[in-house]
C-alpha cells in the first residue's frame, strides 16, 4: 500500500479531511501530520513534518494544504529531494508530475473548490513522470 503524507494549517483543515477520506477510499495509507483542527496555527510546523516524511522515504508522495498553498510549498521545497508544486487546476497537477516529477502536491484551500481539489489529487496520483528530456531538468533542480 502506498503511503501518502498529509499536512495543512487551519485554513486547509477542512479540505485536508476531505482529501484524507478520498485517499483512503483509493486504498492509500495516509500519514496525517496535522493540523487536527481549524484553530489558528503555523503552517511551517506541518509542512516541515510532511516534507520530511517524503524526503526520508517514509512516504512516496505528499499533499500539503494552506490558504494560498504558497507558504507550504516554499517550506516543503527547503527539504532535499522534495519537489512541491502548487496546483489549482487538474492540468497543473498533471504537468507537475509529468514534467517536474513533483512528489508533493500543494493545494490553495481558499481558492479551490472541493471538486477541483479532488480532480487535482486524482491527476497527481495517476500521472507518471515522463522522464526523457525532463529527467535532465529535474536533476538540475537541486544544487
Amino acid at each position: 500500500m502506498t503511503k501518502v503524507a498529509l499536512g495543512s494549517d487551519h485554513a486547509g483543515f477542512e479540505l485536508k479531511s476531505l482529501i484524507a477520506d478520498k485517499l483512503r477510499t483509493l486504498d492509500y495509507e495516509v500519514l496525517d501530520f496535522g493540523t487536527h483542527s481549524n484553530a489558528s496555527c503555523d503552517y511551517p510546523d506541518y509542512a516541515h513534518a510532511t516534507a520530511e516524511a517524503v524526503a526520508n522515504g517514509q512516504c512516496s508522495l505528499g499533499i500539503l494544504i494552506c490558504g494560498s498553498a504558497n507558504g507550504v510549498a516554499i517550506t516543503a521545497n527547503k527539504h532535499r529531494g522534495v519537489r512541491a508544486a502548487i496546483a489549482w487546476l487538474p492540468e497543473l497537477a498533471e504537468l507537475a508530475r509529468r514534467h517536474n516529477n513533483a512528489n508533493i502536491l500543494c493545494l490553495p484551500a481558499r481558492f479551490i473548490s472541493h471538486e477541483t481539489a479532488t480532480d487535482c489529487l486524482r491527476h497527481f496520483l495517476e500521472t507518471p513522470f515522463e522522464g526523457g528530456r525532463h529527467q535532465n531538468r529535474v536533476q538540475k533542480i537541486e544544487p
